[in-house]
Parts: C-alpha cells; sequence; structure tokens
C-alpha cells in the first residue's frame, strides 16, 4: 500500500520543533492557497496546451526541437506541482488529492504517482540516510565512501569519475522514472495498480502516436530524445541542490526531527525567479520540517525558521544555486576516492 507524502513530525511538548510549529501556525503559514493553485494548474494547463498546439503547427521542421525544449520544462513545471499535490498542500481531502496526482503524474508526465509517493514519502522520514533513504541508495552513484567500497558493477564502474558524470547521467533521469513506474505495476501492493497501469500506457500510446503521426520517424526520435533527456536535466537539476553534499548519516543516527530535517537540506538562494523555476523547493529546510505547506507560503516562513535555528545553534545552510551544484559534485567526487585508489573491478 502505498502512503501519503505526509511526513508526520514529533511535536512532542516542549521540543524544539514543536516550539517552532506554534510560530509557524501563529503567522497562518500551514493555511491553503486555493486562489494561487487554481491560477498556477490553470498557467500549467495553457503551456501544456499551448507547447503541443506549438508542436503541431511546425510540424516536419526542425525547429520542432525548440519546442521538445520548451515542452521538456513544462513536463518539469507540471512534475513540481504533481509533488505538491502529493504532500496534500493543494486539496484537502485526500481523495481529491490522489486523483489529480495521478492525473497530473501518471496521464500528464508517464510517472507512476503511486511509486513515486511511496519513495517519496521513505526519503521524507530520513533524508540522507544510507540505509533508509531510497534516495542516496547505490543503484548507478555512490553517495558515500563506505558506499564505494562495498560497490560493484555499474556504481563501482561509474564511481570513480561520478562528478563529471553526474549532469550527463541525469540526461536518462525521465527515462529512468518511465521504467521504474512501469516496473512497479508488478508490484501487487501497489493500490489502485490497474488504474495506474492504464493511466501510463494512455501517456505513453498517445505521447507516441502524436509524434509518429506529426513527424517523420528520424525527427520524432530525434523529438523524443531532446524532449525527455532536457526533461531529465531540469528534474534532476531541480533536486540535486537539496540534499547531495550534506551530511549523510547511518544506522541509529536519527537526531530529533527539527535537526534531522535542518541539517541534511540545503536552501538555494535567489528570486522569484528561482521560485518558480525550481517549484518552492529551493527552501528545502523548510519545505521538509512543514511537507504540507503551500510553496507559495515557504519564502515567509524561511525567516521563521532561519532566526530560530541560530537561536538554537543548529547550522543552516543557504546557497547560491551554482554554488549547490559546486558542493553535491565535490561531494560526489569525494565519495568516489576509495574506488579511484583501488580502480575498477576485474570481474
Amino acid at each position: 500500500m502505498t502512503a501519503e507524502v505526509v511526513t508526520r513530525p514529533e511535536r512532542t511538548a516542549g521540543s524544539d520543533f514543536a516550539r517552532l510549529s506554534k510560530k509557524i501556525a501563529e503567522q497562518g503559514l500551514m493555511a491553503r492557497r486555493p486562489g494561487y493553485y487554481a491560477a498556477r494548474i490553470a498557467a500549467v494547463t495553457v503551456l501544456t496546451a499551448g507547447g503541443w498546439t506549438a508542436f503541431v503547427l511546425v510540424g516536419a521542421s526542425w525547429w520542432t526541437l525548440a519546442v521538445a525544449a520548451f515542452l521538456a520544462v513544462v513536463f518539469g513545471q507540471v512534475a513540481l506541482l504533481a509533488h505538491d499535490i502529493a504532500h496534500r498542500q493543494v486539496f484537502r481531502l485526500r481523495k481529491a488529492s490522489e486523483r489529480a496526482g495521478r492525473i497530473t503524474a501518471n496521464a500528464g508526465i508517464g510517472m507512476g504517482y503511486g511509486w513515486w509517493q511511496e519513495k517519496h514519502t521513505r526519503h521524507h522520514a530520513n533524508p540522507n540516510h544510507e540505509e533508509l533513504d531510497p534516495d542516496i541508495a547505490p543503484d548507478v552513484m555512490v553517495w558515500s565512501q563506505d558506499q564505494a567500497r562495498s560497490a560493484k558493477g555499474l556504481p563501482r564502474l561509474i564511481g570513480r569519475s561520478q562528478a563529471y558524470a553526474f549532469f550527463p547521467l541525469i540526461t536518462l533521469e525521465a527515462f529512468n522514472l518511465h521504467v521504474a513506474s512501469v516496473r512497479a505495476l508488478a508490484d501487487r501492493s501497489l493500490k489502485h495498480r490497474l488504474l495506474e497501469g492504464a493511466l501510463l500506457v494512455g501517456h505513453f500510446a498517445v505521447y507516441l502516436t502524436v509524434l509518429f503521426l506529426v513527424l517523420p520517424p528520424g525527427m520524432a526520435i530525434a523529438f523524443l530524445a531532446v524532449h525527455q533527456c532536457l526533461f531529465g536535466v531540469y528534474l534532476g537539476s531541480v533536486f540535486a541542490p537539496n540534499h547531495k553534499g550534506m551530511p549523510i548519516r547511518r544506522g541509529k543516527d536519527r537526531a530529533d526531527f527539527l535537526r534531522r530535517q535542518v541539517l541534511t537540506s540545503r536552501n538555494v538562494r535567489g528570486n522569484w525567479f528561482t521560485d518558480i523555476a525550481l517549484g518552492g523547493l529551493n527552501y528545502q529546510i523548510e519545505h521538509h520540517l512543514f511537507p504540507s505547506m503551500p510553496s507559495p507560503n515557504l519564502r515567509r516562513a524561511q525567516t521563521i525558521v532561519r532566526h530560530y535555528c541560530e537561536e538554537l545553534g543548529v547550522a543552516y545552510l543557504e546557497t547560491g544555486l551554482i554554488t549547490s551544484y559546486r558542493q553535491a559534485l565535490r561531494s560526489l567526487h569525494e565519495a568516489g576516492a576509495p574506488l579511484r585508489r583501488t580502480g575498477p573491478a576485474t570481474s
């Protein structure tokens, strides 16, 4: 059974997080923003319709690759909207959230809502925990030197130079999401498995049919490659600054809820454009502390959270976007150090 992406923090009376939560609630920052999300959903819908209309109008011209790049950004915005829906930021009722999430994720961009939701819930509960956070499992890359020492196969091969391979590899992230979503349908515990499968098949069928009806085969394949690769780069570029390069925890190192979230997260400094491009995830610390807080409220919450962390003496990290990538890549390079010393496996 899938779990809601609603991390339930420990609000023990008198705890550091309980006091912070009270400050946030007093400012009304947990209140939903229906007007904002109505406008955002309308904007994403218009951009999606506009992109596919442009695709048809441009037709069999290599200018269609520019449309592919535009639609990659639009798909990224759809993914960010699905993220907010899954966190119950948009709709109060669970059923409404699930319906909207499946339409947005499965039918909209070909990502399994139920599979992603369960995975993301585990990440929120234990961010950057080597055994408990699926986002730092050593599937292709290694995220710590301990993982590097025990790596085999592809992670061992790539890990030696993974910092240089990171951005090329995230061009495959969209394909990875599609494949993982389809593979998850084999799990009988997946809630509404048939519905999710039908929506995924519907997305892929309509997507490929439209491409090969409008474009000749070679151009259709080129469009697909540009669209999906840039979509992957956008997703990877949004999520990489959040936790990569931050402390990794192991074993029983869980700390209390506030420190578990703050010390493993990084904020990205920016302006209104950064807020739109990163979907509010540039306020990663606030988002992890209050995952159901509507994203437009995170900027106001940041001031409260940052000052509160200063009072407690809890490290609060905020960097520019380029610096966040630099720190993430440096961490990847350091994680792969044992593999550079021992070299690739011979078997």
